[in-house]
């Protein structure tokens, strides 16, 4: 059946075009939020009680009705949430956190008649025709575009992913608003800086949108992992690529962690790959695809293979950078702490301003991530403690308000992709020898 034969209902909600437009469903947002907020003191003040600010705000009502409107909303208001909760940490309350991660796995498709607006706009008119079939319905749907499965006339079977409409055009004022509204409905502490994680949100929000971009980092992934056999990657369709459509041939896997039901052997095999691949990416191809979410890694179990995804958040690493992590890893191997403390001071993790005490916290920190690199043998991430023994030091350090030093934004992105390595193989329940894998890249 052709995508044109017949027309499925529309299931999805349109994403909201036009700065003014998006602007005003903050706005209702915002006011949803005040209206839920003296319903909540009302009932605290029937019972006899005096609520507080927290009480009335973080209620799972108002964390649902802020998370379904970015949600709705996608774009860049999406992409501050998915940025803050990975970002900012510990620093934001654990309500907000839990708000924001909620964002990085769930988002709205576009229903059907928008999505065919985009195509006629990206393709031209007639375009159904190139297709055997079209999937109208997303496989998956993202911050900024959806994808759909698609097989052309000659049996080719693709992936498309198509960029939400006016997304690229709404980036700066998208940050801007939701960074406002979270200031003005109290969800962010006014104690906390975020002027950073926002400049990057633009930026990298740019970059997304860009998918001719995303093409070129594809093909360069691909040419960097050359025959690698454990790895299988989409290859790009660039008939079909604009700067808002991204065509690629469809790859078939299973996420990546179901795999926690097969043999340790293949778990432990999967986890040590992804981990050379991180390690790859900093030391030899410094490059980075800074996005460590789950969805990005898939398996095909008739070939074997990890199947990598989503190149968008790909960036190059400053060299200096590379060197400098190259010998706080290796420092903290060897638990030297002052070329440990030469090296971060290189990269920009201290200020003048800080005690010593704050400087200690995180030099405890360094060394603690850097124990599975010391470990001799199999590392088992699933009976380790180490995420519990790391959150307890950045609590620590986070409840200390004279404390707030933000790294470099590169700096920020490892962390996130090193952190999203050990979270996956935690996961995936697996037993991975970091000390050997890690051995030739930090020679």
């Amino acid at each position: 059946m052709t995508p044109s034969s017949k027309k499925p209902l529309d299931r999805g909600v349109a994403v909201p075009a036009g700065r003014w437009n998006r602007l005003s469903r903050l706005g209702l947002m915002a006011s949803s939020v005040a209206a839920g907020m003296l319903a909540e003191g009302a009932r605290h003040i029937a019972k006899g009680q005096v609520p507080t600010m927290s009480d009335m705000l973080l209620t799972p009502a108002n964390v649902k009705r802020v998370t379904n409107e970015l949600a709705k909303l996608r774009g860049a208001a999406m992409k501050v949430g998915q940025l803050m909760s990975m970002d900012a940490g510990d620093l934001i309350p654990p309500v907000l956190s839990d708000m924001m991660a909620r964002l990085r796995s769930e988002a709205v498709s576009m229903p059907m008649s928008q999505l065919v607006t985009v195509l006629d706009k990206a393709w031209g008119d007639g375009w159904s025709a190139r297709f055997e079939r079209f999937t109208f319905t997303p496989a998956a749907a993202a911050s900024i575009g959806q994808v759909h499965h698609a097989i052309t006339r000659e049996g080719q079977a693709l992936a498309i992913k198509v960029q939400y409409p006016g997304v690229k055009e709404s980036i700066e004022s998208d940050v801007d608003n939701v960074a406002a509204l979270l200031r003005m409905t109290g969800l962010l502490p006014t104690t906390i800086e975020i002027t950073s994680i926002l400049s990057e949100a633009k930026k990298q929000l740019h970059a997304e949108a860009d998918y001719q971009r995303e093409q070129d980092w594809l093909q360069h992934y691909a040419d960097q992992l050359g025959q690698m056999d454990e790895f299988l990657l989409p290859k790009p369709y660039p008939q079909l690529t604009t700067p808002h459509v991204l065509a690629m041939t469809w790859v078939e896997g299973c996420p990546i962690e179901s795999l926690v039901n097969e043999p340790q052997a293949l778990r432990n095999h999967v986890a040590a790959m992804l981990f050379d691949l991180a390690l790859k990416e900093m030391f030899e191809f410094q490059v980075l695809q800074s996005d460590p979410n789950f969805a990005n890694y898939r398996f095909n179990h008739g070939e074997q293979k990890i199947v990598l995804l989503d190149f968008g958040a790909t960036r190059k690493l400053p060299m200096e950078m590379v060197e400098a992590y190259r010998s706080l890893m290796q420092s903290g191997i060897e638990k030297n702490r002052e070329n440990m403390f030469q090296a971060a001071t290189h990269i920009g993790y201290f200020s003048n301003e800080m005690s010593q005490q704050q400087i200690n916290s995180v030099m405890e920190l360094f060394e603690m991530a850097c124990e599975p690199l010391r470990h001799r043998g199999l590392y088992d991430f699933a009976a380790s403690s180490l995420p519990r023994r790391m959150h307890d030091v950045g609590m620590t350090l986070a409840m200390d308000r004279d404390y707030w030093h933000t790294p470099p934004i590169d700096a920020l992105f490892l962390h996130r992709k090193l952190a999203g390595t050990y979270l996956l193989a935690a996961r995936l329940k697996a037993q991975v020898d970091v000390a050997a894998l890690s051995k030739e890249y930090l020679s």
